[in-house]
């Protein structure tokens, strides 16, 4: 019953989506295959289906998950991902992950000698600190190997400050910024304006963090991601076309967008040359879809904070609220917009009644109704 009330709930989204959405050529920049500490885990098939609910010859960059078995040196893990990756019919690109203070050199030499086209960091996880004389010694791998590296910029880090310093004395090395470098977005995009290879994934939830990207750095060098099994591929993805659509993106950059930019950085292509970033630092934006995006983002923290598991009933009187402000018998402009997140929200309410395990249903759907209420173009005030 409840792949019944996803599927009616998700069907306008995915209507949508297909409009958007290039013909062909996307690459997830952020994916995980294995197991990780936190419980979570996924297979090569459930990957490869997931990719396939964007587009049948959809492809990832694929890296290790937090794994129990990463002793030494990720070395186990490292192995199982180039193996799927072999497995997978060219669909997935394999990037090895390095623990800085267990081998890190010799390993990545291993993976990449074995086909490795990335290297993946994750400094959260293996809590070191991008002053660490390793991490200048990955680099110079990365380097001279013209691979690129992907680290983690989300929630749980503090300043990163010391990860600029090190782009910066390494210009050569394309770093993808995961998260939309939340962590640090602002600095990120002032310091490393000039740095000729720094990329943001768009693998968050909020529309609002994607949106400032836009505003502050060059569309050229913004990549597609879902960080799955932690997001869904097709959930991401709309979120990321809805913010190109807004952003005002043609058919060939959502191309780039979508796949393009980050499979030329793989297979070691010259980047494209880089534009004005195409959406304005200061925005028009609707009341009324403020309010509901305030209150879509706090269920969606409330949902997802008391775990693991998730248990999305938390957030509930967050989406009554959202619900309430779409409600407005003076909607203006927006009326059409509340309305589709409204019945989105009243998905999301019948998801959770029925009870079970739900929260990756759930989940897709406060991403795309919190993409709705962000992107939704208005007027500007005369």
């Amino acid at each position: 019953m409840s792949e019944t009330l996803f599927a009616a709930a998700f069907a306008p989204i995915a209507t949508e989506l297909r409009e958007l959405v290039p013909p062909n050529g996307v690459v997830d920049a952020h994916t995980h295959l294995g197991h990780d500490e936190d419980g979570r885990s996924l297979d090569l098939d459930t990957l490869l289906g997931a990719l396939g609910e964007v587009a049948d010859d959809a492809g990832a960059c694929v890296f290790p998950l937090h794994d129990p078995e990463r002793l030494p040196a990720y070395r186990t893990p490292n192995d199982r991902v180039l193996e799927w990756a072999s497995e997978s019919e060219g669909r997935l690109y394999p990037f090895c992950r390095l623990d800085p203070r267990d081998e890190p050199v010799a390993e990545a030499e291993r993976c990449l000698a074995r086909g490795a086209q990335g290297i993946k960091l994750h400094p959260r996880a293996q809590a070191f600190d991008f002053a660490e004389e390793s991490i200048g010694a990955i680099f110079a791998v990365a380097r001279d190997a013209g691979v690129p590296i992907l680290i983690h910029a989300g929630r749980g880090m503090g300043r990163m400050d010391a990860l600029a310093e090190l782009a910066l004395r390494f210009p050569e090395v394309p770093l993808i910024l995961a998260h939309a470098a939340i962590a640090d977005q602002g600095m990120f995009a002032s310091t490393l304006a000039e740095h000729p290879g720094i990329y943001y994934d768009t693998s968050c939830f909020s529309a609002h963090d994607v949106l400032e990207l836009f505003a502050r750095v060059p569309a050229e060098r913004i990549v597609y991601a879902s960080d799955i099994p932690y997001g869904r591929p097709v959930t991401s993805l709309y979120l990321a076309m809805r913010v190109a659509a807004y952003a005002g993106l043609d058919l060939a950059e959502r191309e780039m967008l979508a796949g393009g930019t980050v499979r030329g950085l793989v297979e070691q292509r010259p980047p494209a040359a880089v534009t004005a970033p195409r959406v304005g630092q200061t925005r028009a934006v609707s009341g009324r879809l403020l309010r509901v995006s305030g209150y879509v983002g706090n269920a969606f923290g409330a949902m997802a904070g008391g775990g693991p598991p998730a248990d999305p009933a938390r957030g509930l009187q967050h989406v009554a609220l959202a619900r309430a402000a779409c409600r407005d018998p003076e909607p203006g402009e927006v009326g059409p917009a509340l309305a589709r997140i409204d019945e989105i929200l009243a998905g999301v309410e019948q998801l959770i009644g029925e009870g079970g395990e739900v929260a990756p249903r759930v989940f897709a759907l406060m991403i795309a109704a919190g993409a709705i209420a962000a992107t939704e173009p208005v007027s500007a005030p005369a």
